[in-house]
This record gives C-alpha cells, structure tokens and sequence, in this order.
C-alpha cells in the first residue's frame, strides 16, 4: 500500500514539536522516580510520580495525558516507520 509521502512527512513533522515535552518528561520522572525507589528514599519524591502520571499542580490530566502520550507516540513510530519503509533503498554500488 503506498501513502502520500508528503503528507506522511508533515503530519511527523507537525507532531514531534508536540510530543517532544511530554515524552521527555515522561522518561525523566520515570526515571528518576525508580532511582528513588532503588535508593529506598520514594517517600520523599512521591512529585515525581505525580508528574510522571500527568498531574501538574492544580491542571489534573491523569486520566488522559497516558492515553495522549501513548497515542502521539505510537503515530510517531507508525508514520517513521511508513516514511522509511518508502525511502529508497541506499545500497552501495559494488566496485568493478
């Protein structure tokens, strides 16, 4: 099945920019949140699950920053994946 490579290429570039923050936050606090928890110390950073979850002070998006995060990052992978499957193959000319 061909797509619209054009199309495929703009709606990737389009949503990088969006998803860049909350996928980045989304790592660090995980991240660092089970480095606490390794250190026995996850009491104290209990604000890092919140924010890895999608609480942001008195903004509450748990419900569906997950869904949003997890949406925006599979159309990420798919898109990537179709521009690449339609990308010409760069094979090396094999000398004479």
């Amino acid at each position: 099945m061909k797509f619209n490579q054009a199309r495929l290429r703009q709606l990737h570039k389009a949503l990088v920019p969006i998803m860049v923050l909350p996928l980045l936050l989304t790592l660090t606090t995980g991240t660092l949140f089970q480095f606490a928890v390794a250190g026995e110390r996850a009491d104290d950073f209990l604000w890092l699950l919140a924010l890895h979850r999608g609480k942001f002070g008195q903004v509450n998006l748990e419900y569906v920053y997950p869904i949003l995060n997890a949406l925006g990052l599979l159309t990420l992978i798919v898109t990537g994946f179709l521009i690449w499957l339609q990308s010409p193959s760069r094979s090396r000319k094999k000398p004479q």
